[in-house]
């Protein structure tokens, strides 16, 4: 049974998902980000309008988190990824024939119910119910893949939208959800139906739960994802905006939020090689001292406009590491039971901060500039850690 699992973690069907959440961050995740320039342009909206869309979907898949990890704990997994990524195509199609604020925000609304059912959380507890102790070695083959949706994202959307306009470069998202994402996840999910494990016995039972939020180790980690949350997407989110103000041309700043993708994928291939010399919270506390190490990156770019891509490097690296360390971190800290269930709640703080960070991020910007940016993500970084330290205190 353990040889069948492994050889299921190995297998095609992981490396389906793999590609198919590649795709599902890049359209549904980084397209803000990817297409904010040209949405300022041609629609003239205010900023921290624009940046309200992402925040409603952010916002609606952190109050959805808990319901698709119990969704998950009870066998519905493809069915719920499957949904998302049909939700993902209609949503993405009403942005791109939107023509008003409300049509704006209420496509946004809909992706963020595709978000819920799509992305890591919904994938990571569905690999861990099919395939126990093997899902790590999964879900790392999934995270390397996926590292790359920036990557493609940001390149894409300015190509795209160049070529087709911004409206164009949305259809493209709302095609490749409907035409190569549900596709890839039918037979992902298939094929490790198949191949993988008998279901693990469900464990999410309303008593392991409740056990949970009683704990404050569970709050610790809640407000730990959280602060890591509110610093990534804030930066991320206005990452080409941020590049420009530091002195960048936008051709490099283009480049440079394109390189924080394969950062994360070398991140996880430098944790994949250490992992045996060190363990989980260790590697997380490296990790936050790393991102602090790039926000000084980014106020040394000031001076020297090139060291927007020490930051990008930096930033991309730990918080790739962070996407395989915070499934782990949940496992082993609040046990295996309901981790569906768990997962997703202890996720919502987190989800919310995201949700928050583009508006967030644009008053920051608005108000104390790029200085106040780099100030406030390096004290919820120092937060982070200091809670990190009181864990294992």
């Amino acid at each position: 049974m353990a040889e069948r699992s492994e050889r299921a973690a190995r297998g095609p069907g992981v490396w389906m998902l793999a590609v198919a959440q590649t795709l599902s961050y890049a359209c549904l995740y980084y397209i803000f980000a990817a297409l904010i320039l040209a949405w300022e342009a041609d629609l003239g909206w205010d900023r921290r309008l624009l940046a309200l869309g992402p925040g409603i979907a952010i916002g609606i898949a952190a109050l959805l988190a808990p319901l698709m990890g119990r969704a998950v704990d009870l066998g519905r997994g493809p069915e719920v990824m499957l949904a998302g990524a049909i939700l993902g195509a209609v949503s993405l199609a009403g942005l791109a024939v939107g023509a008003t604020e409300a049509h704006y925000l209420m496509a946004w609304a809909g992706i963020g119910l595709a978000q819920a059912a799509s992305l890591y959380e919904t994938c990571f507890a569905f690999l861990i119910r099919r395939l126990t102790f093997a899902a790590r070695a999964a879900i790392v083959r999934v995270t390397l893949v996926a590292g790359f949706a920036s990557t493609l994202a940001f390149p894409a959307g300015a190509l795209l939208s160049d070529m087709i306009g911004w409206r164009g470069a949305v259809w493209v998202a709302a095609f490749t959800m409907a035409a190569v994402v549900l596709p890839l996840v039918w037979w992902g999910t298939e094929i490790l139906r198949r191949d993988g494990e008998p279901p693990m016995q469900r464990t999410s039972d309303k008593g392991t739960w409740v056990q949970a939020l009683r704990t404050g180790r569970f709050w610790m980690l809640a407000a730990i994802f959280a602060f890591i949350a509110l610093n990534h997407w804030m930066l991320v989110n206005f990452a080409v905006p941020i590049f420009t103000e530091r002195g960048a041309p936008q051709g490099l700043a283009v480049t440079a939020a394109s390189v924080i993708g394969p950062a994360q994928v070398a991140g996880r291939l430098v944790l994949m090689r250490y992992e045996s010399r060190i363990g989980t919270m260790a590697a997380t506390q490296l990790t936050f001292l790393g991102m602090g190490v790039g926000i000084g990156c980014l106020w040394l770019a000031g001076l020297a406009p090139q060291a927007i891509f020490a930051f990008a490097v930096v930033q991309g690296g730990a918080i790739g590491v962070m996407t395989i360390l915070r499934p782990v971190l949940i496992a082993e800290v609040m046990g295996p039971a309901g981790y569906g269930a768990i997962a997703g709640t202890i996720q919502i703080p987190a989800l919310l901060a995201g949700a928050v960070a583009p508006v967030l991020g644009a008053m920051v910007l608005a108000g104390a500039g790029v200085a106040g940016m780099i100030v406030l993500s390096l004290l919820l970084i120092l937060v982070s850690l200091a809670l990190a330290l009181r864990l294992v205190g």
